[in-house]
This record gives C-alpha cells, sequence and structure tokens, in this order.
C-alpha cells in the first residue's frame, strides 16, 4: 500500500525528509512537490525505479528524464556549459525551468537522449523538493505526473495515492503546487532555443 506522508510546504520537518530520503536509497518511488507541479521521482542509479516509472506512463525508451538538482554546484558533474550559460542558469535558478544540456560521461546512458547525448536538469523552486535533494546529497531522477491518457499532472496528493496505490511506495502531501509545466530550454546549441513555454518567464532566453 501506499504511502502518504504531510509535511509542511514551507518549512519541512526533517524527521520526515529523512522518511522520504530513505523511502529513495531503498529503491522506491516517491510522489513529491515541485514548484510546478507533483513529480515522480527515484534514485539516479536505480535502473529498476526508474523501468517502474517508464511502466507507470506508458513511456518508451526515448523519453527524456530530468535530473533534480539543490543547485548548480553539481551541474557540472552532469552537464556540459560555459561561463555565459552558466551565468544565465544561475540567474534562473531554482524556477520553474527544464535546461536540455550536453552531458557528461558521469551520466548513466540509459538517462540520455539515445541520440543526441543530452540531458534534462533543473533547480526547483520548492522547500520539499530541494530538502529531500539536500538530504539525498545528490540529484533526483524525476519525471512529471501525467498518466497514460491525460493532458494535466494529477495536483492532489489523495487523488495521486488512490490512482498509484501499490504502485509507488510514497506520496509526500506538500499542498497544491500548482499544475503548469515548466519552461524547456535547449542550451545545446549556440543560441537558447525554447522548446516549451511554462510557468517560467523566458524572455531572457529570447533573441
Amino acid at each position: 500500500m501506499t504511502k502518504i506522508l504531510t509535511i509542511h510546504p514551507e518549512n519541512p520537518q526533517q524527521r520526515l525528509i529523512d522518511q522520504a530520503v530513505e523511502v529513495i536509497r531503498k529503491g522506491g518511488l516517491i510522489a513529491y512537490p515541485t514548484d510546478s507541479a507533483y513529480a515522480l521521482g527515484c534514485h539516479i542509479g536505480d535502473k529498476m525505479a526508474l523501468d517502474r516509472i517508464r511502466a507507470i506512463r506508458q513511456l518508451d525508451k526515448h523519453k527524456n528524464f530530468t535530473l533534480m538538482c539543490r543547485d548548480l554546484s553539481e551541474l557540472a558533474t552532469y552537464a556540459k556549459v560555459n561561463n555565459s550559460d552558466f551565468r544565465l542558469l544561475k540567474s534562473h535558478t531554482p524556477g520553474a525551468y527544464t535546461f536540455i544540456l550536453n552531458a557528461t560521461p558521469e551520466v548513466p546512458r540509459r538517462l540520455m537522449h539515445p541520440k543526441r547525448k543530452t540531458i534534462g536538469m533543473r533547480v526547483p523552486n520548492n522547500p520539499i523538493a530541494l530538502a529531500i535533494m539536500s538530504t539525498l546529497g545528490e540529484p533526483l531522477m524525476s519525471s512529471s505526473l501525467i498518466l497514460p491518457g491525460d493532458s494535466a499532472p494529477l495536483t492532489e496528493p489523495y487523488d495521486i495515492k488512490e490512482a498509484l496505490d501499490h504502485q509507488i511506495e510514497l506520496v509526500i502531501d506538500g499542498g497544491f503546487c500548482g499544475f503548469d509545466a515548466t519552461s524547456v530550454i535547449d542550451m545545446t546549441g549556440d543560441e537558447p532555443d525554447i522548446m516549451r513555454r511554462g510557468c517560467g518567464d523566458v524572455s531572457a532566453f529570447e533573441s
């Protein structure tokens, strides 16, 4: 049975964050709040957990996942960016943006775009998500919580539990956090390319 854990949205209780992180470290799947919508998350190195997310969302092997990071200090490990791009990223994180970046060899091949060798990365502006990653000490592998046949993510924790009971280990109830998608910015070319306009302001990326 899927467990629900209610965590304060602005001042997350560390003992509850520790419980969520323990679930992740043991290979479990969590549904957790971000600054745009709820998402599914698992440990970055756990192929079985990743395959479970693919099965829940009915994704093919070419679907990109996102590395949720606590800050940009983790960026250099997983992505290649020049100085000007880094400054642009720094001025927009944390925030509701997913950045498509060239991946480093540290990124497991199964997480990369199979042809382009890119990875999606983001730093969410959500205290619960940031506390989880800070305690975990590494990025969280993440995917939007949009179920097959739906066009928008689930937004209520108890609806998530009902839909995914026995399929994931934990739902974190952090209150309503929105239902809009992030803005997606491709940073792999000479100029930023706005791939999706979401809830993050993209004016700084327009040429």
